[in-house]
């Protein structure tokens, strides 16, 4: 299998997750702006959404979108329980934590990145932001990781999006839950291989 990423993106997440499964994988980094891989091809040719994470399963077989991508990992090593069993509440809620995750968490820094977003958007993005820690905050404080004592996919996920507070100047000191969760799963040797093979460095 290949995963193509471009380093600390959504795409982060599936590669903690490999290295939590120790699975395999061959990396293809993309560049987002020219969409040419590290080894020269057309991205857009590959994966027209022109976004990763992109995951070739085999020639031919591409499969894309965060939340998918996940759930395929983690069904190659179901041993390992990062996704529940079917009809175990477990798994349904971890399919509800990727939907809050991608909805309304990633999909929120979204103005945060763009230069020419107005300062007004960038502020509401900050604000709901703030509430969806707040949220985060408390539920840790009555939890290890999001589904309790055991790290699961939505913890990757969440990691990796709650992590580019540390790009955009996103202070996490008013939400002390959050900010022990996230230093704990930094220190996860999965997450700290991740980091190291796509040249990013620990939050300061």
């Amino acid at each position: 299998m290949k995963l193509y990423y471009s380093p600390g993106t959504c795409s982060f997440a599936a590669h903690i997750i490999a290295h939590e499964l120790d699975l395999d994988l061959d990396l293809e980094k993309v560049d987002l702006k020219s969409k040419i891989t590290a080894g020269g091809a057309d991205y857009s040719a590959i994966n027209p959404k022109g976004y990763v994470p992109a995951l070739e399963i085999d020639q031919g077989i591409l499969l894309t979108e965060g939340p998918a991508v996940l759930q395929y990992l983690a069904a190659q090593r179901p041993e390992r329980n990062l996704l529940p069993a079917e009809g175990r509440i477990e798994r349904y809620r971890v399919l509800e934590w990727l939907g809050f995750i991608n909805s309304e968490l990633h999909k929120s820094f979204t103005p945060l990145w763009h230069a020419e977003s107005a300062s007004a958007t960038k502020d509401t993005a900050r604000e709901i932001l703030a509430r969806r820690f707040r949220y985060l905050d408390h539920h840790l404080s009555t939890h290890r990781y999001l589904l309790g004592n055991a790290f699961t996919l939505p913890d990757a996920y969440c990691f990796t999006v709650v992590n580019w507070s540390n790009y955009l100047a996103l202070d996490l000191a008013p939400y002390p839950n959050l900010q022990r969760y996230m230093n704990e799963i930094e220190t996860r040797p999965a997450v700290e291989a991740a980091m190291a093979a796509e040249g990013l460095k620990k939050a300061a």
